[in-house]
């Protein structure tokens, strides 16, 4: 069956793109490891290097496991195709600089990952690329931040790591409205919780690193779109920066997201959980969770979320020290970056993964120094909350 006749994403997630084993049946996709193919004359490398005959040349150019995660990967989030990469800032950086060049200008939300603001704000700047940083919320800001030279938008919905929501629908009005490429990270959704070319964006970036994979084993990136706007990221910025991925962590990825769909159903009903629990705590100050009723987005949720995710973000009512003695007081939930994994992670982005802004970048950005990020993992539901309530306690402690 033709992964276009396949109605539903949790069996995408298993069976689209399945590219095979013809000689044996294996019923798992098979390791392709291997740096380079056979040609079986002359001729056959001369039309595959010419693009005049279909076929792997070097790893570096196409893998078969590589192929196969890349096609399912575009049958998830109904695009016409995808590209793999070595890690989601490979991703990111390779679909940007395919798309930019000198003189050129992109909008960008305030908040982003760290090292995605880094790569736009200091070496796009030394590369003559202009960039406007602005809340991605604010469609007026949005709009008025465009210039004559702008050529793309670029966000996560929901935002690494406040948990800020964009509203695709009113990004895409106006990224028609000036004619610019949409790109944007949905590494937080998920193509089950998220489909962005249902609201028109161009461009769909994923680190698969995290919930894609899910286990907490591979460092990877996928960008998905149309077959053109992928081949010319394929036959440029992939090709010649050779940020590719291997075979064996494309063979990873591609076992993680036959359990994706559990696996999500998990991690949302324990968010909900932990967030209702954090909501109500007496040393919790606010709380950024989509799933809140009080969070500015909950209306996307059920819309363009299908569920509010398994990441949260919370501050803790006193000082980074008090956020300190809380993140080393926990036993169960291990202090790490990255998210998405059967183990709940949890890390204070102020002095981790945003520890590329400066403090003024932070405070625009909506990022406080008692701002921590949980990635709720697949942990009995109390024991997550269970380990969280008695590092709390440690703030209930101290001394006025």
């Amino acid at each position: 069956m033709s992964s276009k006749q396949f109605k539903h994403p949790e069996t995408k997630a298993i069976h689209a793109g399945r590219v095979g084993d013809p000689s044996f049946g294996s019923l798992s996709t098979p390791i392709h490891q291997t740096s380079t193919f056979v040609f079986d004359n002359v001729q056959q490398g001369a039309n595959r290097f010419a693009g005049e005959e279909a076929g792997f040349i070097y790893s570096r150019l196409g893998n078969p496991t590589v192929m196969e995660l890349e096609q399912r990967m575009a049958s998830l989030e109904n695009t016409e195709a995808a590209a793999a990469f070595g890690s989601g800032m490979g991703a990111v950086s390779a679909t940007l600089l395919a798309n930019l060049k000198k003189g050129d200008h992109l909008i960008a939300s305030a908040a982003l990952y760290g090292c995605s603001f880094a790569l736009i704000n200091h070496k796009f700047a030394e590369l003559g690329i202009e960039a406007t940083f602005v809340d991605i919320t604010d469609i007026e800001a949005v709009e008025a931040a465009i210039q004559d030279n702008t050529q793309l938008i670029f966000f996560e919905t929901p935002i690494n790591p406040n948990l800020v929501c964009a509203d695709l629908a009113e990004i895409n009005r106006v990224a028609n409205k000036y004619k610019l490429l949409t790109v944007i990270d949905n590494t937080f959704m998920s193509p089950l919780l998220q489909q962005p070319t249902d609201y028109g964006m161009d461009l769909i970036i994923h680190s698969a690193t995290k919930y894609l994979n899910g286990h907490g084993d591979v460092v990877a990136g996928i960008c998905c779109g149309s077959a053109e706007q992928i081949e010319n990221i394929k036959l440029t910025t992939l090709k010649d920066m050779g940020a590719v991925m291997s075979p064996n962590d494309a063979w990873l990825i591609t076992r993680g997201l036959k359990t994706l769909s559990v696996r999500l159903e998990r991690h949302c009903d324990n968010a909900e959980k932990v967030a209702q629990f954090l909501d109500t705590h007496t040393e919790v100050k606010e709380v950024y969770y989509p799933g809140l009723k009080h969070h500015p987005a909950n209306h996307l949720v059920g819309t363009q979320m299908k569920r509010a995710g398994g990441v949260i973000a919370f501050e803790v009512d006193g000082s980074f020290d008090d956020a300190v003695r809380f993140m080393n007081q926990l036993k169960m939930c291990h202090i790490a970056v990255s998210l998405g994994d059967a183990e709940t992670l949890i890390q204070h982005p102020a002095s981790m993964t945003h520890s590329p802004y400066t403090e003024e970048e932070r405070a625009a950005a909506g990022i406080s120094e008692t701002l921590i990020r949980i990635s709720v993992g697949l942990e009995h539901v109390d024991d997550i909350i269970d380990d969280l309530e008695q590092a709390l306690q440690v703030l209930q402690l101290k001394v006025a």
